[in-house]
């Protein structure tokens, strides 16, 4: 029996690097989306079907919680959709080595970062 390996493993004390750690939200932010997306479409489906259907699924969005929901959606989709961009990148080799992907996680979080800004200026401020 190996005497050298770790005897009580406290996942909470170990330091993940960063290309765990997104590759981490990168399912996290997929399983919102397989949960979130049907109920939007559901939501837009009876917003196309008549007027007062629109009338009052347009009320329902401006409620500031609807409003916050609707923006965690649209950052968990933004950020699958730029890691998606950088394993689609990974695919046809770039950025495969170490420390390609340690940057290639750094420029992706600065990405989905400055894209989430941007939505919750345009979603609160505009």
């Amino acid at each position: 029996m190996n005497k050298k390996r770790p005897v009580n493993l406290d996942l909470m004390t170990v330091r993940f690097p960063i290309t765990a750690i997104t590759s981490i939200l990168h399912r996290i932010s997929g399983v919102i989306l397989f949960f979130c997306i049907p109920i939007l479409l559901y939501f837009l489906s009876c917003s196309l079907s008549d007027q007062i259907s629109y009338d009052a699924i347009s009320a329902v969005f401006e409620s500031f919680p609807i409003k916050l929901l609707n923006f965690l959606i649209l950052s968990a989709l933004i950020y699958h959709f730029v890691a998606g961009i950088r394993h689609l990148i990974m695919d046809v080799g770039i950025g495969e080595t170490k420390m390609g992907g340690k940057l290639g996680a750094k420029v992706m979080l600065f990405m989905s970062i400055l894209l989430i800004v941007i939505l919750g200026v345009w979603l609160w401020v505009l």
